[in-house]
């Protein structure tokens, strides 16, 4: 299945910013207590984007360890590489990777294989999980995060209720990451486990909500594109889902949209 998104670095590190203003929880944290990695772990980020994983490995591990990330998008590559290059991050490499392809690595090569919020936008997710499989170590671990199918009531609620029920897309994430990804990682890999992490996004106003929003609809973000009927219409919508928030925000004191995320953690 061919998804249609692109991702673009302005829209992630808002989106990026305002988990780590507005969330009650530190999601580094808990992926780090879950994998509890030990030094001169050798680790592959897929779909490293600019590079917010590998710097919370490499920085977890005291630089003792080696990274590979790799992605699509020549601008997230550029920004990972500006921001590894920035930290003196000397163990870690950042390659071209399109996981939608072979990977441009040989068999058993790593401890760890990461792909956080990005692998059910695979077109085969069969295909890319054996590619990850492959180059995973024997005993090696798949860490792979995505958000389940609770995840971000409040912002499709508000959309709803802006646009009079209008029909809302497939979302990739939470239609397949805990259906079509889980059960082809139960397939493949010896040993599978599932957890979740819940981590309430409070906002005292409607603004920072809308900004979120925003980053989300954006028409960079493809997904979205036949939810507008042009490109007048992008404002247009924004300004009522604006409303509806505002009005919320005002009824509620606040407005808490709850990210509710899977972290799957498999064995070869």
């Amino acid at each position: 299945m061919k998804i249609n998104f692109q991702e673009t670095t302005k829209d992630l590190q808002v989106r990026i910013d305002i988990h780590n203003q507005f969330g009650g929880k530190n999601i580094d944290a808990w992926m780090l207590d879950l994998l509890k990695l030990e030094k001169g772990t050798k680790i592959l980020d897929v779909a490293c984007g600019a590079g917010k994983q590998i710097i919370s490995f490499y920085e977890a591990l005291d630089g003792e360890c080696k990274i590979t990330g790799g992605d699509v998008s020549q601008e997230l590559l550029d920004q990972a590489r500006v921001e590894t290059a920035k930290r003196n991050m000397k163990s870690v490499e950042i390659i071209e990777l399109d996981f939608n392809k072979p990977f441009p690595i040989e068999d058993n090569q790593f401890d760890l294989v990461s792909c956080c919020f990005a692998i059910y936008y695979a077109q085969d997710i069969p295909f890319t999980i054996k590619e990850i499989h492959r180059v995973l170590k024997p005993g090696g671990r798949l860490f792979t995060t995505g958000p389940m199918p609770e995840n971000k009531k409040l912002f499709y609620d508000v959309i709803r209720e802006a646009t009079n029920n209008k029909p809302i897309p497939p979302m990739p994430g939470s239609s397949r990451y805990n259906f079509e990804i889980r059960q082809t990682i139960e397939k493949l890999f010896t040993k599978n486990e599932v957890n979740v992490f819940v981590n309430p996004l409070t906002f005292s106003n409607a603004a920072p909500f809308l900004a979120y929003t925003r980053a989300s609809l954006s028409e960079d973000r493809k997904l979205w594109k036949e939810f507008f009927s042009g490109e007048d219409d992008f404002e247009t919508v924004m300004a009522k889902i604006g409303k509806a928030a505002e009005k919320r925000a005002q009824q509620d004191g606040q407005l808490v949209m709850e990210k509710v995320v899977g972290g799957f953690v498999a064995t070869k």
